[in-house]
């Protein structure tokens, strides 16, 4: 070989090289946790967990991501389980939904980010030092503003204005600060309105059963169902419940409402989904959780089940129709 040939190779080589190292470092596969407290033939969190893999496809995650999904069917202990296993796979970062799933991530692990999604109050419950400046291994997107409960108790009044009394039934093991959080802002709400606000416990399916019957026992009666893994694993069971009793009954989300609810008001979950893989990407391309801000909803829908509203007796206004996002005849 020419010494000058020699040199060119060496040249060519010594400029590959860099472009070789970057390829091989893109190619370097990064690992995803997900953990979900519904279970895995949930059409709406199936949906919506697909939406988290397809945005993050759009970023640029295909064959350099490995995701480890897990689904706890609604089960608090088993959420809990579920947490404990996917810390122990240190993955790169962890998508979580809901209130007591991401505690049960942040109980056992300080060092793995977590981006979580329809958490209420997580200055509240520990998870974050504030919103602005999370501080730690968490943050994530919130599904709640501060006038959100009392637009339920206004849609209520509005769709059946002989309304008096409103059940509120939640789960204090899996609702924000044992039902506290929303319980604060009913009651407020509910004394404007004119309108008295009952507490209803609810943890297994039979007492969702005698809380609907018990609330139907009584005069001018609703239901107000506040956003926990018990009332949304058991949806179909609320909604069918209400409908038999003749309560009316309002949601958090829209798919209650696609299952023979009345009317839902609350955050688009989807978008919360296509937001935190954003700040999955970000993570996975060096930011840290503790310098990305806890993001409230952006995005709202209001959704009415017109069947459900005849099986009520209930005319809908024309003026509520005409706000609704969707409309189910």
């Amino acid at each position: 070989m020419q010494r000058r040939d020699f040199f060119a190779v060496l040249a060519g080589g010594a400029m590959a090289w860099p472009f070789s190292a970057r390829a091989q470092q893109a190619l370097q596969i990064k690992r995803v946790g997900i953990l979900v407290p519904f279970a895995e033939d949930d059409p709406d969190a199936r949906e919506q967990v697909a939406a988290f893999r397809t945005e993050l496809q759009r970023l640029g995650w295909t064959d350099n991501l490995r995701i480890e999904a897990r689904w706890a069917g609604g089960d608090r202990d088993r959420i809990r389980v579920l947490a404990k296993e996917l810390a122990a796979l240190s993955p790169d970062a962890i998508l979580c939904r809901a209130t007591p799933v991401a505690k049960a991530l942040f109980r056992e692990t300080r060092d793995i980010p977590i981006v979580f999604v329809n958490v209420s109050d997580p200055v509240g419950d520990g998870l974050v030092a504030s919103l602005a400046r999370p501080g730690g291994n968490v943050t994530g997107f919130t599904n709640v503003e501060d006038s959100l409960s009392g637009k339920w108790l206004e849609l209520l009044k509005e769709i059946d204005p002989g309304v008096k009394r409103v059940a509120v039934i939640f789960d204090p093991k899996t609702s924000p600060g044992g039902g506290t959080y929303y319980l604060r802002q009913i009651n407020q709400a509910a004394a404007a309105l004119h309108l008295t606000a009952v507490p209803t416990i609810v943890k297994i399916a039979a007492e969702i059963e005698q809380a609907v019957d018990a609330a139907a026992r009584e005069p001018n009666s609703s239901l107000l169902v506040l956003p926990d893994v018990t009332t949304t694993s058991h949806r179909d069971l609320i909604t069918t419940s209400a409908t038999r009793r003749r309560l009316p009954a309002v949601y958090s989300s829209g798919y209650f409402v696609k299952g023979g609810g009345l009317i839902s008001y609350g955050v688009e979950i989807t978008d919360l989904y296509l937001r935190a893989a954003g700040y999955v990407d970000r993570i996975l391309r060096g930011a840290k959780a503790s310098g990305l801000p806890v993001q409230e909803p952006v995005k709202f829908e209001l959704a009415i089940n017109l069947k459900t509203a005849k099986a009520l007796g209930l005319t809908v206004p024309p003026a509520l129709l005409a706000r609704a996002d969707e409309v189910i005849e």
